[in-house]
């Protein structure tokens, strides 16, 4: 473990400013449900007029009145909203019996963009990512709300309805699954917020936002009950693609408990088609966030992942440990240290990884 933490230091050293992208945890933190502050029903991407008073109110250390400038609430007129993402990262890994990799760059760069058409009952939004790399569209639809904002449809481009949300695509749960944030479907989806309840059904090609290739479809199906203490939620997906049929099902909860708030998820996952008898797959998240100071959050994730049930002794599992600080609106500093466990004879799966993360948003 101590090269883990020589090297996060020196990153410390190296990067001296930072910011955070809503996460699931803060809507746990704040008992709300993740559309309450994003434009997009199912969480993530650009922030709504809630979204940003929050970060500029309450999730910051300090505060930033400029006079003669009014709150950022992510509007430009009536017709038109922006947002944006800028994450730049520093990292240290070592992998047994190989020589220690650093790395440094911008890890995201992405901007959004919503024509409010008929403002709150029909948008059509835009999520780009410009670096790293060349341009990439994640998001593309439009959306209609309807029965007072209970119910909504969207068709296009999008990130698919399935579990917690993470930030972190890197997660075991997000990349067994193949749903997160690199990984867009062009469909459509319904949903609907009553109360304490959400939910959302797609329907989508199945290939990650490739080209239709046979005519098989994804379902998708998110339910959700949020009380101002606790959620639960479960998943259903099913794809039916000419590699061979596969079905993910999951349980996700949330908890508060005084300043520390709760995230967990539990995946199953059956491929049909991979050997004669096909593979089964677990993949588990138990996260702790501690809210210790104003800007200040301490994050503890324990993760679990068994590639195969039929299979003994290749589980694989990470530890992280993440600090993260918010000195500003629009402004945190992230950084940690993951500890990954797996098979002896696999180095990769063994490795140790520090890094320092600056994100800047809006």
């Amino acid at each position: 473990m101590k090269p883990i933490f020589l090297a996060l230091a020196a990153t410390l050293l190296a990067v001296l400013s930072g910011a955070a992208r809503a996460e699931p945890y803060l809507a746990v933190r704040q008992g709300l449900k993740c559309a309450a502050c994003h434009q997009n029903p199912t969480g993530g991407g650009m922030r709504n007029a809630l979204g940003n008073s929050w970060a500029q109110n309450v999730l910051a250390e300090h505060r930033l009145d400029l006079p003669g400038v009014g709150p950022w609430m992510g509007s430009i007129g009536r017709y038109l909203s922006l947002g944006a993402d800028l994450r730049y990262d520093e990292s240290h890994t070592d992998v047994p019996h190989q020589r220690p990799v650093r790395e440094s760059g911008i890890s995201e760069g992405r901007v959004y963009v919503q024509l409010n058409l008929l403002p709150d009952r029909f948008q059509v939004y835009l999520d780009e990512r410009l670096a790293p790399g060349n341009n990439l569209r994640l998001e593309s639809y439009a959306k209609l709300w309807l029965w007072d904002r209970h119910v909504y449809v969207k068709a296009g481009q999008m990130f698919l309805p399935y579990g917690l949300r993470l930030q972190d695509d890197g997660a075991f749960i997000r990349q067994v699954s193949g749903i997160n944030f690199t990984t867009p479907d062009n469909g459509a989806e319904v949903g609907i917020d009553v109360g304490p309840w959400a939910a959302q059904l797609a329907v989508s090609r199945g290939t990650a936002g490739g080209p239709e290739i046979d005519s098989g479809k994804q379902w998708s199906l998110r339910v959700e009950r949020v009380q101002p203490l606790w959620r639960l939620g479960a998943s259903l997906n099913y794809n039916d693609s000419i590699a061979g049929k596969r079905r993910m099902q999951n349980l996700f909860a949330g908890l508060r408990t005084g300043p520390v708030s709760w995230l967990a998820e539990a995946d199953y996952i059956v491929d049909d088609g991979l050997g004669p008898a096909g593979r089964r797959q677990w993949a588990g998240l138990v996260e702790a966030n501690w809210n210790f100071r104003a800007g200040h959050n301490l994050k503890l994730t324990a993760e679990s992942f068994d590639p195969d049930v039929k299979v003994q002794q290749d589980e694989r599992t990470r530890l992280s440990l993440v600090w993260e600080y918010t000195p500003f609106p629009y402004v945190q500093l992230r950084v940690g240290g993951r500890l990954y466990q797996g098979i002896p004879q696999n180095d990769l799966q063994n490795r140790r990884l520090a890094f320092a993360e600056l994100h800047l948003f809006f």
